[in-house]
């Protein structure tokens, strides 16, 4: 049995689907979410990163989590959208957003609802879970943003 997550990680959560599956951020970390738009790439970035957008005349780094994952690329539909978030990377707030299928819902979840990320041995790397939260209808996976960002820092030298 796993043990239940810390009581820290209750609250409010955005909820997205990717590949048929749900995922969210915590709602603290959402800045807003605009349709998909045109985005510019930019040269000699890993594959997860689409590019940037202007949004209202800032420049903001896009990343796209079906890529991220190593989920299967698809165009973009009517559902498709990007949550435009803000986490930490070092002592540094980063804005970016993140290319989702869909956006489905907010959802408050309570400490009793949050188990830790699941163990499946040194292969599978769980780094980016905060948690598995039990919903009536099934489970979301809870995503760390800070985690994502700080390894994508890491790897390039600078955030997403």
């Amino acid at each position: 049995m796993t043990p239940t997550a810390p009581a820290g990680r209750a609250g409010k959560y955005l909820t997205f689907v990717l590949d048929g599956e749900d995922y969210a951020f915590p709602v603290g970390h959402v800045r807003e979410i605009t349709r998909i738009t045109d985005i510019t790439v930019v040269p000699r970035m890993p594959s997860h990163v689409s590019g940037v957008i202007n949004l209202r005349g800032k420049v903001v780094p896009v990343m796209d989590l079906r890529v991220r994952f190593n989920l299967t690329a698809t165009p973009p539909t009517d559902e498709t959208c990007i949550i435009v978030t803000e986490a930490s990377v070092g002592d540094q707030r980063v804005v970016f957003g993140a290319i989702v299928d869909r956006v489905s819902e907010v959802l408050n979840v309570s400490a009793e609802d949050i188990e830790s990320r699941p163990d499946f041995g040194d292969r599978v790397d769980t780094q980016y879970i905060l948690g598995i939260a039990k919903i009536k209808d099934g489970i979301k996976i809870l995503l760390d943003l800070d985690q994502m960002l700080a390894d994508d820092a890491r790897v390039t030298g600078r955030a997403a």
